[in-house]
């Protein structure tokens, strides 16, 4: 590994939310054990129904993650940025990987397998309260989507949509500047289960109220709170 490389993915790994509030030398002891690999843009990370466990933490580059669906399709539920983890550890689940991870541009990936993660607890027993913490995250994360798609109407759907794709960055990633999400209006569709008409409909509308900026391929998050009183009812929507 190229002490630039290390660098690097050490940063990424103290920043990410789900390891704060623990010693700095858990995320040392998780990058000792791990291994850095890259993916091309395009390249899977994981595929669902692999039965291989162990973690990917994302170290550079964005992930898109698809489940399947009724009629032979494939959805796109989430996306992957640094810090964001993949996988599960099977000391708190069993079974094959849940989702298929797609690379959306080249990316630097950190790898740990199962050994690993026994090795690092070896040492910091805390790695498993912290693998919990996240699992208990994602799964509060997909309920919260399931009931979104049931309860709110489009646009309130996109908007808490759009904040919960940005909740995974690290704090000094969104202390400044716009929150800028690589993600396709088709690819908000099928996370809300809009059509790509309608998703362009409503963010033309929050664009016109400021909220956001709409760009080639990615969608810039400018007022979040505006964004998350939508979300709430708290103003009025179409």
């Amino acid at each position: 590994m190229k002490p630039a490389d290390h660098a690097h993915a050490l940063g990424v790994l103290r920043q990410a939310r789900w390891l704060q509030g623990y010693a700095p030398t858990l995320a040392e002891a998780l990058l000792a054990e791990g291994r850095l690999v890259r993916r091309a843009a395009g390249e899977w990370a994981q595929a669902e129904g692999d039965d291989r466990g162990g973690l990917f933490v994302v170290i550079a580059g964005v992930l898109h993650s698809y489940c399947a669906a009724p009629g032979d399709r494939e959805v796109m539920i989430g996306l992957a940025e640094a810090g964001a983890v993949l996988g599960h550890a099977t000391r708190f689940s069993g079974g094959p990987r849940l989702v298929t991870a797609v690379c959306v541009e080249p990316c630097i990936l950190l790898e740990l397998s199962e050994a690993a993660l026994d090795r690092v607890a070896q040492r910091q027993a805390e790695i498993w309260r912290a693998i919990a913490d996240f699992t208990y995250a994602n799964m509060r994360s997909v309920l919260r989507m399931a009931a979104e798609v049931i309860s709110l109407p489009p646009r309130q759907r996109i908007a808490a949509r759009l904040l919960a794709a940005a909740q995974g960055r690290p704090p000094a990633a969104t202390a400044h500047g716009p929150i800028v999400l690589r993600l396709s209006q088709e690819l908000l569709g099928e996370m809300t289960g809009l059509s790509r008409k309608t998703v362009n409909l409503h963010l033309a509308a929050l664009e016109m109220q400021g909220m956001i900026a709409v760009r080639y391929g990615a969608i810039g998050i400018l007022r979040p709170d505006a964004l998350a009183e939508l979300a709430d009812h708290r103003t009025p929507s179409a």
